[in-house]
């Protein structure tokens, strides 16, 4: 008799794992018990009340939509000025400017380390006469304006200051924001300037005088998006810029200001990338958390220094080469996503933006992307209306837990310049950049048309945007006729001057317009505060 085999026990099916694509681990279902010591009118509220998870107008959108800014800037300053003037001709509502990367870095066009750069992934800018064609015709007292630029940020500021000055507009009209956080340089994007306590000396200069003479610029947007760039994950992202926030609240009450003086103009950016309820979370997270410290810590009594102001920007490092149309699709849902968080403005990324700068097209597809979620969809016509989820109630407060956890870690190890000088968020970064690529190598983590759905034809040719050496031959010869104009020793009496108060711990801000109106060129100013403060050279990260 044939002895009858033991069939092998059944094995549990092994449950699969669940995260966000921050890797924070997630049930299948949320439910009341999530929410345990959860409060509605500690954590909640409604709109427009501390602490404005959920949103910082009562009616939000209902009242006005939120700037639809596209960030924009190629060739020279007369190409950026075009595309502004489209841009605003199609029903955008602010602008936004992108820099080339010798501006970013405070060289001039003709600069040997400038070559093959020029007006290549932004607008090249070496002069006021290169501001004063950049805003031609377009009126500033009646549009907002953003500068995406940190380390020369006072310099480029003072132009457009000065360009403003001499149309007979009124500062105290101006309208806008200056990216000018020097922090995330040093962490994340890596245009920096001088060393970070010089870099920050520049800001509380301009602090100083902003708050007096521009009151309603905002003089720093705390930039959470090139963190995000780099790696970081959403509770980073978070944690990181809010970080830096409170590092320069901690700058501007050194240098004797007052608190609900200046902490209203500080407004903030950040990413949205493609987990969707993740990106919501964050933005909830992001104003309960500033409200709290606020009013706990610093003790504001100006409801404008509680309210956290963002402007948001679909996530770069989330499109693909490969089938560039399918980056419509991404950059629609992280939209999305950043208007259910409660943005105050949006740039949307055009699909083309992997393979080069915007073309005209692309950009006009991604600003009706906006213009449909707006008008279209009906999501702007109820404020938040995901409040009250199970699920995503337990996310902005994991959000906020894990951004609290970090902040004891940066106060132990000395602050964010000690972080900086030590190496320890760039550490953080690249650990987490690692960890997300090695789920994309072994095929846990999906992208569309790059690691699955991959296609072996070549997809419809997408035209791109190139920017050729005629705009640095014209650059460089405007600065030859420039400062063959201009009364030179009228630029050296104020780059001496500029050079001396740096050595001193008097304002740098009146010195650095001062350059600016007998047309200095940027590369000269950044060379003088490199010549006095050094050029910053970052420590390598073990």
């Amino acid at each position: 008799m044939v002895k009858e085999l033991s069939k092998p026990a059944r094995q549990p099916k092994a449950e699969p794992v669940i995260e966000t694509i921050s890797g924070l681990p997630l049930k299948s279902v949320y439910t009341a018990e999530d929410l345990k010591g959860w409060s509605y009118d500690k954590d909640l509220a409604d709109p427009g009340q501390f602490p404005y998870t959920r949103g910082i107008h009562h009616n939000m959108y209902n009242g006005k939509l939120w700037t639809m800014r596209q960030f924009a800037g190629f060739g020279g300053p007369e190409e950026t000025n075009a595309r502004f003037k489209y841009l605003l001709s199609q029903g955008q509502t602010g602008l936004s400017t992108a820099f080339d990367l010798p501006t970013l870095m405070g060289y001039d066009s003709d600069h040997p380390k400038s070559h093959g750069e020029v007006g290549v992934c932004g607008v090249a800018i070496d002069s006021l006469e290169d501001v004063e064609i950049l805003y031609r015709d377009i009126p500033l007292q009646d549009i907002s304006t953003s500068m995406t630029i940190n380390g020369p940020a006072a310099i480029i500021f003072c132009m457009f200051l000065a360009n403003a000055q001499n149309r007979g507009v009124d500062l105290k009209l101006l309208n806008g924001t200056l990216q000018n956080d020097i922090f995330k340089e040093y962490i994340a994007q890596k245009t920096y300037l001088v060393p970070p306590r010089a870099g920050l000396r520049l800001i509380q200069d301009m602090m100083v005088f902003c708050t007096k003479e521009v009151p309603r610029w905002n003089t720093i947007s705390v930039s959470g998006y090139h963190i995000r760039e780099a790696g970081a994950t959403a509770v980073q992202e978070l944690a990181f810029t809010l970080a830096d926030g409170f590092a320069y609240v901690d700058a501007g009450l050194a240098v004797g200001l007052k608190l609900d003086d200046f902490v209203p103009r500080l407004s903030f950016f950040f990413n949205a990338h493609i987990d969707f309820f993740e990106e919501i979370a964050k933005y909830r997270a992001a104003r309960r958390i500033w409200a709290k410290r606020m009013r706990d810590h610093y003790g504001a009594k100006d409801e404008r220094s509680l309210k956290l102001r963002f402007h948001t920007q679909t996530a770069g490092c989330s499109l693909t080469a490969p089938q560039p149309e399918n980056n419509i699709i991404r950059t629609a849902i992280e939209a999305l996503a950043g208007v259910l968080g409660g943005t105050q403005s949006l740039h949307t990324n055009s699909m083309d933006e992997v393979l080069g700068l915007p073309t005209e097209k692309a950009a006009h597809i991604a600003l009706r992307t906006q213009q449909i979620i707006a008008h279209e969809t009906g999501v702007a016509n109820v404020v938040d209306p995901l409040a009250g989820s199970y699920y995503v109630e337990w996310l902005t407060n994991e959000m906020e837990k894990g951004a609290n956890e970090y902040f004891k870690k940066i106060e132990e190890i000395g602050g964010v310049i000690a972080g900086i000088e030590s190496g320890y968020f760039m550490k953080e970064l690249s650990d987490s950049a690692y960890r997300f690529q090695q789920k994309l190598d072994s095929g846990e983590r999906t992208f569309v048309g790059l690691t699955g759905f991959t296609e072996e034809a070549p997809g419809p040719k997408i035209d791109i945007l190139k920017i050729g050496g005629e705009y640095q031959e014209r650059q460089v010869n405007r600065i030859k006729a420039l400062k063959a104009r201009r009364d030179n020793e009228k630029v050296a009496s104020t780059l001496s001057a500029l050079k001396d108060v740096m050595r001193s711990d008097g304002n740098t801000f009146p010195l650095l317009l001062d350059a600016v109106k007998a047309y200095a060129t940027m590369g000269e100013i950044c060379d003088a505060m490199r010549e006095v403060w050094g050029a910053y050279r970052e420590n390598a990260v073990m």
